[in-house]
């Protein structure tokens, strides 16, 4: 765990003081899984879901908040045997999936999704034209229900077609009333209106915490930042946690605390934890 500035040293301790009405957010690809080629093979860190429970002991609660559906990360993660844990220690696990659109928790413990956005059926069927187009048509189409990513991870050069197809695939988009979001290697295309920092108001407005922790590691995280930065000015306790890589380095100017991709997340989960102990000896 490295500290940005002196002042993400001091967010921390803020932090670990309020942790009793906290809540802790966590995307999951590159913050609780690592980034594989294959999305679907993607699973959740060997020791994330120990870290999770101990920190459910003394958090507000926990949500992971991912561009994902959310029934494939509860797959991924094994989240619905970790949610039986906080129920037990009488905390709440949230997933919110495909950036806020649907939503699952520990006591509910049902997905709740609307239906697909208006264009999205329009855009799947104009989208292999624009990839042929732009020398693209073996980039791998993953569906999500609400939201379709075009990932280039597996094309030969990914970063150059990446930059080839994002100004298409905007142009598209736009055509379709849909929003775009980049990600690492990943455009992906969705319905607008949602966004992770709308998942954290609501978060802290139906739970009334006192403070927010949030880690991701891509640009689809940044609202979530933001979200974090409104709540500064609220004077709630906050901490943004950039969850690094050598691939990408877009959350690093507006992050508190660094930590090197999932390896680096579950320390500081184990930190805090360890952390919380201290504060109460």
């Amino acid at each position: 765990m490295e500290f940005t500035t002196e002042r993400g040293e001091q967010r921390y301790a803020a932090l670990v003081r309020a942790l009793p009405d906290v809540v802790v957010g966590l995307d999951f690809d590159g913050t609780l899984a690592p980034i594989v080629e294959d999305p679907e093979s993607a699973h959740i860190h060997p020791d994330a879901a120990a870290a999770l429970l101990e920190l459910a002991d003394q958090v507000l609660a926990v949500a992971v908040i991912t561009g994902r559906p959310a029934r494939q990360v509860l797959d991924l993660g094994g989240l619905e045997e970790v949610g039986r844990g906080f129920a037990e220690r009488g905390c709440e696990l949230f997933v919110f999936g495909q950036y806020g659109h649907e939503r699952w928790s520990s006591s509910s413990t049902r997905v709740v999704s609307p239906r697909p956005p208006d264009g999205l059926a329009a855009f799947e069927r104009d989208l292999p034209a624009v990839l042929r187009r732009h020398d693209a048509a073996e980039a791998w189409v993953e569906e999500k229900g609400l939201a379709v990513a075009v990932h280039t991870r597996r094309l030969p050069d990914a970063k150059e077609a990446f930059e080839r197809l994002l100004p298409a695939l905007r142009e598209l988009a736009r055509a379709h009333d849909l929003t775009l979001e980049p990600g690492r290697n990943v455009i992906e295309v969705r319905s607008p209106g949602a966004h992770k920092g709308q998942a954290v108001d609501r978060l802290v407005e139906e739970l009334d915490a006192q403070g927010f922790a949030f880690a991701g590691d891509d640009l689809g995280d940044l609202e979530a930042f933001e979200a974090l930065g409104r709540l500064d000015d609220r004077g709630l306790s906050t901490l943004r946690v950039c969850s690094a890589s050598d691939e990408e380095s877009a959350l690093l100017p507006h992050a508190d605390v660094v930590v090197h991709g999932p390896d680096g997340v579950v320390e500081l989960l184990r930190q805090l934890v360890a952390d919380a102990g201290t504060r109460r000896d």
